[in-house]
């Protein structure tokens, strides 16, 4: 008479279940018994897509867990250049989505894409004058920098321009109505030796349609003269307490020359972050 085996109680293996599947599944089966407050730390500490794209479909508990903004605004916290604006955003609003600014880390970072050219003219409106804009390697190794390459415009006005979608990347209605963070902007310009320019900015906070202005801030420094030490000059503002409705910056720096041929003009680094 054939003798049945006798089944252990437990975790059932099958021929084709690998050692980590059996590994994972029994470390799942540990994780499911811990307090809910133990668990929602454990899982604070998997980066946020994780979280939404396989943690949040593992079981209904730990779907609650994750929908919960204590989850989110632990992960916020742990981020040096987010932590002040997420505490100084928790006590002037208690409608944020913690879950946006902890996946899409909207402060500290630029917003302008592609700031030096290292994707041509991708997200980037041009009007070209004289011999329109150019992409060219820096003639000195710039550190620190996205890449190493530079915007150079012809003689004539040219203007390049950029709008960044605040909502999108992260900065959501309430945080910017409600809280303000700091908006920092900043262009490094420049000239060739033997090229005298001239360069003017203005950067407008837009309304939700994009085209009311909130405010805005404007420069034009002195002119660069013809026979320079062709070194780059810095021009940066810090807008503050600018009022509610701010859904969009517009970036269009202008630049010129005096009226020769060739390019001339040498832009980098044109940065927006967003700081408390």
């Amino acid at each position: 008479m054939r003798r049945r085996r006798k089944r252990k109680m437990g975790l059932v293996k099958s021929k084709s279940t690998s050692p980590n599947a059996t590994k994972d599944i029994q470390i799942m089966e540990d994780l499911k018994y811990l307090p809910d407050e133990l668990l929602l730390l454990i899982l604070s500490w998997v980066p946020g897509r994780g979280l939404v794209r396989q943690c949040r479909l593992v079981c209904r508990k730990w779907r609650d867990l994750i929908d919960k903004p204590t989850l989110w605004r632990l992960q916020c916290e742990r981020d040096p250049l987010a932590k002040p604006a997420v505490e100084a955003a928790a006590l002037g609003s208690s409608h944020i989505d913690w879950c946006r600014i902890s996946i899409l880390r909207p402060f500290g970072r630029n917003l302008i894409k592609n700031p030096c050219g290292k994707n041509q003219f991708q997200h980037w409106e041009t009007e070209n004058g004289g011999n329109g804009w150019k992409v060219e390697d820096n003639r000195d190794r710039v550190e620190g920098a996205e890449a190493q390459t530079c915007f150079v415009s012809s003689y004539e006005w040219c203007v390049k321009s950029q709008v960044v979608d605040l909502l999108q990347e992260g900065l959501g209605e309430e945080l910017m109505d409600a809280f303000q963070p700091d908006i920092c902007i900043a262009d490094w310009w420049g000239a060739r030796d033997d090229c005298g320019c001239i360069y003017k900015i203005k950067v407008d906070l837009l309304a939700a349609d994009r085209t009311s202005v909130v405010s805005h801030f404007t420069a034009e420094p002195d002119g660069i003269p013809q026979w320079n030490n062709a070194k780059y000059q810095q021009v940066s503002h810090v807008f503050r307490n600018y009022g509610p409705g701010v859904r969009y910056i517009r970036f269009p720096p202008r630049r010129g020359k005096t009226p020769n041929s060739g390019q001339d003009i040498m832009e980098r680094e044109s940065q927006i972050q967003c700081y408390s």
